[in-house]
């Protein structure tokens, strides 16, 4: 498993993040030299103020020079942030992220059907192709942020708020929900894959598929527990059940990188331990602990769930 780029606005994948960076590096540098210019004019005011005129020092120091300095900085930002890419819901690649409490879930469009392609707390784009992103909330006020792609978008109830992103290289960078939104703020996290463009469409087309059949005993008495345990009143896993949507579709969930929204790797040990009490790992959500199930029946429920890639 490749591990995540840092979190950061300073390491920029994207031309939108090259662009925040540099404009965060110029405002730092030249409020430095800002700073640094007018103590140093200050101190020689201070040391020579018997002899100086104070006037000339006021004027030239303190609003001359700051004057025209902030003045060719805020020309160059709007300069700057209008090359920013403006979000085209025309973009070939349109995908629908709709923040809840406190997860992501992801909606992309089936090219051969039409029909919608759910996931959860993992969007994958393909490498060097701008996709819209459709940012919308189903409760209360979240906020999308890739540092290393993009800028920050709030995600407002009843509205859709468009960003553009892209990723210059292959890779994994990792988001986070930027504003409070509950007790599970900060195990509210994301990742954005960026595959080589071939890989993404094989990815896409598999994940239109829905899940797989079982290919042992062991995982067949798992998809036998999910349904005996009425999992599927809250998730949907597409061919299996009635399917739920309170809860992130799980029809490919063997295949992502982290559960509970970058809260834990995905293999068969966390799952079974996020099924048996999630409450202990992340208070406050909403998918209560699931009582009794332990032994056999909560291997295999993990093992099946693990399977489904």
């Amino acid at each position: 498993m490749t591990a995540p780029y840092p979190q950061s606005a300073l390491a920029g994948a994207g031309p939108d993040a090259a662009l925040i960076g540099q404009l965060g590096w110029t405002m730092t540098i030249a409020g430095t030299v800002l700073f640094v210019a007018v103590m140093f004019l200050a101190l020689r005011g201070w040391r020579a103020r018997r002899h100086v005129d104070t006037r000339v020092w006021i004027i030239g120091g303190g609003i001359a020079l700051p004057l025209v300095l902030l003045t060719a900085l805020l020309w160059w930002s709007l300069a700057t942030t209008a090359r920013l890419a403006r979000p085209s819901s025309l973009t070939p690649l349109r995908i629908a992220v709709t923040a809840k409490m406190w997860w992501w879930e992801v909606r992309y469009t089936d090219p051969a059907t039409g029909r919608d392609i759910v996931t959860a707390n993992e969007i994958r784009i393909p490498a060097g192709r701008a996709v819209y992103l459709g940012l919308t909330t189903s409760d209360v006020i979240h906020s999308f942020w890739v540092p290393a792609l993009a800028g920050k978008v709030d995600m407002v109830p009843g509205r859709v708020h468009g960003l553009t992103l892209r990723a210059d290289r292959p890779g994994v960078w990792r988001g986070q929900c930027a504003e409070f939104c509950g007790a599970q703020h900060a195990k509210m996290a994301l990742h954005v894959v960026a595959l080589a463009p071939g890989e993404f469409d094989a990815w896409l087309a598999a994940q239109a598929r829905p899940a797989p059949q079982p290919a042992d005993a062991q995982l067949a008495r798992g998809r036998a527990a999910y349904l005996a345990r009425r999992c599927d009143a809250c998730h949907t896993v597409r061919g299996v059940g009635a399917g739920g949507t309170l809860g992130p579709d799980l029809t490919h969930v063997g295949g992502r990188r982290y559960l509970a929204a970058g809260t834990l790797a995905t293999h068969r040990g966390t799952l079974a331990g996020w099924i048996a009490d999630p409450q202990a790992i992340k208070p406050g959500a909403r998918m209560p602990a699931t009582r009794g199930l332990e032994g056999d029946e909560l291997r295999a429920l993990a093992a099946w769930l693990e399977s489904l890639k």
